[in-house]
């Protein structure tokens, strides 16, 4: 029986051997040269990548269907809303997406799922919504009038709304103007977060979508602190490409926390200041190496440049860096006061200083906080136009080397290089009270009483005047843009 069983067992492992033999030749022989109809898909004309709406307004987009029975199409439309208690609020069904665009000024993500209702297949097609305002596209000037701070906005057709913060707020800007700040998150795709006008003591922060003062998020500078500081002197205020503010207020480094969501209501919040025992001059200058990002700062009573890194938090380092080529000049001891502080494309620093004599100074040096630490004393000269530098100079640095000064009436182009110095050839009316270079720094917007002058400085070019904006009120102090 044993003897019996054995032989069975054997006869079905020969048995699978050979089936399973059969099939990897099967399989073998088997080039895989199917013939697949496949239903065909629908045609879709007029739907784009990219919309705008504005705010209040229609949004209509009417897609042409082609390719399968009309009868058996079926289109449902979602735009996707962060923000939405009710995701399903934003879905549509129907041909045509036929809405009143309710949704705040920002970028959504929106698709259209076609069915073929005959045989059940889906064909999604992805856009995006940009919401808009009014005030979506042109630029914000801050000026002065008869010591009144006013704020104008410039349409895209360099159409002039003065004073548009008292026309929609109902009460005047704080007084000193220094600076209006376009806050976006460089990091999350230029999401805007607001607009800060920043003055000697105080300052108000905007919607950017309709130049409201915030009601939610700080509205006031000094609400923009955890811990407000029982008087606020402001020294200077800059843009962080996270979207935060950081600078010199009551002569210590203040840093927006960067640690929440950028669309936090504390984000960009000053905490304590960066710890340490100095006293910081106004000008400052934020420097990137290997994209982490530094400041060079000027402690004003024992007269030396310092360093502050940015940890999450600015930390205050102080003199802990080397000092390189002190035969120069010791940016330890420079035994100077800072006047002005430019930088050239990250790399070259020019400082003008002033000594006890009223001399200024052009000191050029090339600061490295980010390891190796060290600061290189590179020249030390006589600066070649003493009447150029005071503490209420307009100048600016562009990224192919040249510094643009503003003197009287007059913008001329100084090359640090060979000390070359040129006129520019726009002529203006009145005293110069603002420099600003565009993003592209292809052209320089001069501000003088009452008006703008855009000049082109490309290569080639020696500040031809482009067009002139008139109609603001006073004497601009500052400008930014969102185009």
């Amino acid at each position: 029986m044993k003897r019996n069983l054995n032989r069975l067992r054997a006869i079905l492992f020969f048995a699978i051997v050979s089936l399973t033999l059969l099939a990897f030749e099967s399989c073998y022989k088997d080039k895989g040269n199917y013939a697949i109809d496949m239903p065909d898909g629908p045609q879709i004309t007029g739907l784009d990548t990219l919309y705008e709406a504005s705010v209040g307004d229609s949004l209509i987009i009417t897609p042409k269907i082609t390719g399968i029975d009309a009868a058996s199409v079926k289109c449902n439309w979602r735009i996707d809303v962060p923000e939405a208690l009710v995701p399903e609020a934003n879905h549509y069904e129907g041909p045509a997406l036929r809405i009143v665009f309710g949704l705040q000024a920002k970028r959504y993500t929106a698709r259209l799922t076609v069915t073929n209702t005959g045989n059940g297949m889906k064909y999604f097609y992805n856009f995006k919504i940009q919401g808009t305002t009014a005030f979506s596209r042109g630029s914000l000037v801050l000026s002065v009038e008869n010591g009144v701070s006013k704020l104008s906005f410039i349409k895209p057709d360099n159409t002039v709304q003065p004073n548009i913060y008292e026309a929609i707020n109902g009460e005047p800007l704080p007084v000193d103007p220094m600076h209006i700040h376009y806050l976006k998150n460089q990091f999350t795709g230029n999401t805007p977060l607001g607009y800060w006008i920043i003055s000697k003591q105080a300052g108000v922060r905007l919607d950017v979508n309709n130049l409201v003062k915030e009601a939610v998020k700080p509205g006031t500078l000094h609400d923009n602190f955890f811990l407000a500081p029982s008087t606020i002197a402001v020294g200077s205020l800059f843009a962080h490409p996270q979207g935060v503010m950081m600078g010199v207020i009551n002569d210590k480094f203040y840093g927006g926390t960067t640690n929440t969501w950028d669309q936090s209501n504390t984000y960009g919040m000053f905490g304590t200041y960066a710890d340490g025992d100095y006293a910081l001059a106004p000008e400052v200058v934020l420097t990137t190496v290997d994209n982490n990002y530094s400041v060079i700062a000027f402690e004003k009573n024992k007269k030396q440049f310092v360093r502050i890194n940015i940890y999450g938090s600015p930390m205050y380092f102080g003199t802990q860096y080397s000092p390189v080529n002190t035969e120069i000049f010791d940016p330890t001891q420079v035994g100077m006061d800072l006047i002005k502080m430019v930088q050239i494309n990250n790399t070259d620093t020019y400082a003008y200083t002033k000594d006890g004599s009223g001399h200024i100074y052009e000191l050029k040096f090339n600061a490295n906080f980010n390891g190796p630490f060290m600061i290189t004393a590179i020249h030390k000269k006589i600066f070649i136009k003493q009447e150029w530098i005071n503490a209420e100079t307009k100048l600016v640095a562009t990224r192919n080397g040249y510094i643009y000064v503003a003197y009287k009436n007059q913008v001329f182009r100084y090359n640090p290089l060979n000390q070359q110095v040129d006129l520019l050839k726009t002529t203006i009316k009145s005293d110069i009270s603002m420099l600003k270079l565009e993003d592209d720094e292809n052209t320089l917007i001069a501000g003088a009483e009452g008006a703008l002058y855009y000049m082109d400085i490309r290569v080639g070019k020696n500040g031809e005047l482009l067009k002139t904006i008139e109609g603001l009120p006073g004497n601009p102090v500052d400008m930014t843009w969102r185009n």
